[in-house]
């Protein structure tokens, strides 16, 4: 069980509207945008087919939004409860401008299991407009309720179809995703796969609302081209988003302390400037690491105060007053690497770490802007050492 977060940091993320089933719902303060847009829109079309209804109007715009949101959030607690069959615990469901998301703690899937919880939802949206159907009998033709339940459906198979799209970040992405999975036994793969596939969606999507008018002697319509275009942002930054986190992940089990650290020499404190110099001339390119007398790393030699002290004050002067203290326990061993390394690194102080073999000696310093660019695979800016 996680413990609960600070009141603060609930209320920034958006409105709490307590729980179901166990499970808190947050209402994500952008969503007031959302249902500010569609009353504004929607609001003088109902006015438009109901005469004399007036501001009543934009109660019934209103409701559209409060329907979209019903719709989401049910959509979300399939993908919760069926998330819950299989052990999974859900943090928390959250509806915002972009419809809702669920946030699962840490779990372990499998294609199956992953694919099934992916299409409850899309699946729970085909039923209620199922429902919404059969219950159309219940209203007057050309009625405010026949118009609300009208727009129910629409909006159930608006977002079930919308939503079982082939690629991330929506759930018809985990089709694409668990097969890559099946085929190459690596779940990463499969992300990087299907968030490519929600990169072409989004391209499909722009070039269907702008090209197809177009194409047919017609003008595209303004609100359709802003909605695509927000939807089709939405869809790319979270397709860019999945693929940079697994392609991060997969880098993973190449870093290593061992692989990416700089070599070093192992110095005992106080050892004199001119020694260390000689030293590092025979050594190029490695660092210096100055030891205690248990032999525990303390600290790491600056190269440019190195020598900047005086050739004639270089053999009375200690080492150590040319080096930067390492922060206490700032060692790691050179086999650690992978989720292993990266926890480590993030339990200790500072940027710099001193590498030590199995026997405790210092083989190499580790920078931590050199293992942010191996997981990232981003080029980093030379080492100061």
């Amino acid at each position: 069980m996680t413990s609960p977060e600070p009141q603060a940091l609930q209320r920034r993320e958006g409105l709490s509207l307590g729980r179901l089933w166990g499970i808190p719902i947050v209402l994500a303060w952008s969503w007031f945008i959302i249902a500010i847009f569609v009353v504004l829109v929607f609001g003088p079309q109902v006015e438009r087919a109901f005469p004399g209804i007036g501001l009543g109007a934009y109660g019934v715009a209103l409701s559209y939004a409060l329907l979209l949101a019903a719709s989401v959030l049910v959509h979300e607690l399939a993908h919760a409860l069926s998330a819950r069959v299989f052990g999974w615990p859900t943090a928390r469901i959250v509806l915002n401008l972009w419809g809702g998301h669920t946030q699962f703690e840490h779990f372990n899937a499998s294609p199956g299991r992953s694919l099934i919880v992916a299409l409850a939802g899309p699946a729970a949206n085909f039923l209620l407009a199922l429902g919404g159907w059969l219950a159309l009998p219940l209203f007057e033709p050309q009625s405010v309720g026949r118009l609300l339940a009208d727009i129910f459906i629409w909006a159930n198979l608006l977002v079930a179809v919308f939503n079982v799209l082939p690629g991330l970040p929506l759930d018809g992405g985990r089709i694409v995703e668990s097969a890559v999975w099946k085929a190459t036994g690596n779940q990463d793969k499969g992300t990087v796969a299907a968030g490519w596939a929600g990169r072409i969606i989004v391209i499909l999507l722009v070039a269907a609302v702008v090209g197809l008018p177009l194409l047919v002697g017609g003008t595209p319509d303004l609100t359709v081209v802003v909605i695509a275009a927000v939807m089709g942002a939405f869809l790319w930054m979270g397709a860019t988003a999945a693929i940079r986190n697994a392609q991060m992940r997969l880098r993973l089990p190449a870093v290593s302390a061992g692989r990416l650290k700089q070599p070093a020499l192992s110095i005992a404190a106080g050892t004199s400037v001119e020694t260390v110099r000689r030293l590092v001339r025979d050594n190029p390119g490695a660092a210096v690491v100055l030891t205690g007398a248990t032999g525990v790393p303390e600290a790491v030699v600056d190269t440019g105060a190195l020598v900047s002290v005086p050739d004639d004050a270089a053999d009375s002067t200690p080492i150590n007053a040319v080096a930067r203290a390492l922060a206490p326990g700032a060692y790691v061993p050179e086999s650690a690497q992978g989720q292993e390394l990266v926890q480590f690194l993030a339990k200790l102080p500072g940027t710099e770490y001193a590498v030590i073999d199995r026997q405790g000696r210092v083989t190499g310093l580790l920078h931590q802007a050199t293992v942010i660019s191996a997981i990232t695979g981003k080029p980093h800016p030379g080492q100061h050492s």
